[in-house]
């Protein structure tokens, strides 16, 4: 949990950032060290859990380094699935302190060579097996990317093409019907506007409306992950392009736009030249086209909000994390945000007419941009592979969204460039599937930009709890085994 003052107003309030479900680096117990080191190397995934243990050698007793040395000899002959790899440098380690006598070394130079050798830990020459195995993932991770992601993103691409194409015909018969509903769809540098991936055989299209201006956006956190949009003055109700939509309490009803643009898109389907091969999807509030009996679309109304940014995400950037850069968060905030006319499940039950006709915030645009640079998109890439062939589980407890959310999460973690150099992406791999695991495990995913939001809500916990044996198994296949991931 994150606290950050907020010092404007009249006085100061203190505003709390929930992150419950993610690990943290903070202050950790003894007994909380020695589980965590079992967790790192009897589960093969030592990552990130190093990284919490070198924050602490200066806590270490030299009873505790005893304990711990006692407790990886034990792990060492009695675990079959900690790689040779890691475990060479730790008994040259071993070896060391034994030749120093009294003087001993901290725990944590098994897990930095360099602090007990006098040539860099970078040194092939220094632990060969384990640059070797690095660079075995990344070879294999490589070769993966290259023949199963381009493969998929081509597949994909194609798919988009024959989808667009529909929705463009469908599109056009609403602007016939209704001006006010433009089609916003339209192709640039090879990229669908408005269009977003959520797995092969579903998407999601937003229908950009026009004319905000009238209504002021109000966003208190009272719904979580929802705003809604307001008359500024009563005298302007009959000024608005969308009237009819607005409530006696003077909100734009986001449920009033979407029942209106549902019934347009129904007529349009019977009318437009794809009617043989396209349908509406009965049996729900949302604007669904189901395409060739393979394909779902979602069409969404929506509100584009730029030069602004949401109350509610205020807290971001958290100040002592240097990543982003202020360069990069001038421009993510400049890119603002959409209000998206869509059901929201962290409000089910509610029934006020402010909650019901709520607008859903969303950072496509933002989060897009946060992913430049590195192997950032190569990494999500990777993820969103491995999901949509091993994690698409009943009860659909995963999405490519989940992946997206973790790996800025993990650019907050490891905020520099060098971090994120093509030669780490095991280890980001590696680190975000742990942070998947706790996730899971904790039944808990917060929004990267609105953390009281949670993206595991309203799942099944049997689920969640399958989904994390599935990702553990897998992570631990990809560690273990690199060349596996040919077979994955």
């Amino acid at each position: 949990m994150e606290r950050r003052r907020d010092r404007g107003g009249e006085g100061q309030k203190e505003q709390v950032v929930r992150r419950e479900g993610l690990m943290s680096n903070e202050r950790l117990t003894r007994p909380q060290l020695i589980l965590s080191l079992y967790l790192c190397f009897g589960a093969s995934l030592s990552t990130k859990l190093m990284d919490r243990l070198a924050k602490h050698r200066a806590n270490f007793s030299p009873h505790d380094k005893y304990l711990l040395l006692n407790h990886l000899d034990k792990l060492a002959s009695k675990s079959k699935l900690i790689v040779d790899s890691i475990f060479r440098p730790l008994y040259r380690f071993k070896a060391a302190m034994i030749l120093r006598s009294q003087r001993l070394i901290s725990v944590t130079a098994a897990l930095d060579p360099s602090a007990y050798c006098e040539t860099p830990v970078y040194n092939p020459d220094l632990c060969p097996n384990m640059i070797a195995a690095q660079a075995k993932l990344v070879y294999h991770l490589n070769k993966y990317y290259n023949e199963k992601c381009q493969s998929r993103k081509a597949a994909i691409s194609k798919t988009i093409r024959e989808v667009c194409k529909v929705v463009s015909d469908v599109l056009k018969e609403v602007e016939v019907q209704e001006p006010r509903f433009i089609s916003s769809l339209s192709e640039m540098d090879n990229r669908f506007e408005g269009l977003e991936v959520i797995s092969p055989t579903e998407f999601e299209v937003v229908l950009y409306l026009n004319q905000m201006g009238v209504f002021n956006f109000v966003d208190d956190g009272s719904l979580p992950g929802c705003a809604v949009l307001k008359l500024s003055d009563g005298r302007k109700r009959s000024m608005s392009l969308w009237v009819e939509f607005i409530t006696a309490s003077g909100y734009l009803s986001a449920r009033k736009i979407r029942s209106r643009f549902q019934t347009l898109v129904a007529q349009a389907v019977d009318k437009c030249s794809y009617r043989d091969v396209v349908k509406m999807v009965a049996d729900t509030s949302e604007v669904k086209l189901r395409i060739r009996d393979r394909y779902v679309v979602q069409i969404t109304p929506a509100f584009k909000c730029t030069g602004i940014w949401p109350r509610s995400a205020a807290h971001w950037p958290l100040p002592h994390i240097p990543w982003p850069g202020p360069n990069r968060v001038a421009e993510v905030k400049a890119e603002g945000f959409n209000l998206l006319s869509k059901e929201c499940y962290s409000l089910n039950g509610k029934q006020s007419s402010a909650e019901s006709d709520a607008w859903v915030l969303q950072f496509a645009e933002a989060e897009n941009r946060l992913l430049l640079g590195g192997c950032r998109k190569k990494c999500l890439s990777v993820l969103k592979a491995l999901r949509d062939r091993h994690l698409e589980l009943p009860g659909q407890p995963l999405n490519n969204y989940h992946m997206k959310t973790l790996v800025s999460y993990e650019c907050e973690k490891h905020p520099r460039e060098s971090d994120w150099d093509e030669n780490c992406l095991g280890d980001r791999l590696n680190g975000i599937l742990l942070q998947l695991i706790s996730c899971l495990q904790c039944r808990r995913c917060p929004h990267y930009f609105l953390p009281n939001l949670d993206l595991f809500q309203g799942k099944p916990h049997s689920a969640l709890e399958n989904a994390a044996k599935q990702t553990w198994r897998l992570a631990r296949e990809i560690l273990t085994n690199p060349k596996s991931l040919e077979k994955l």
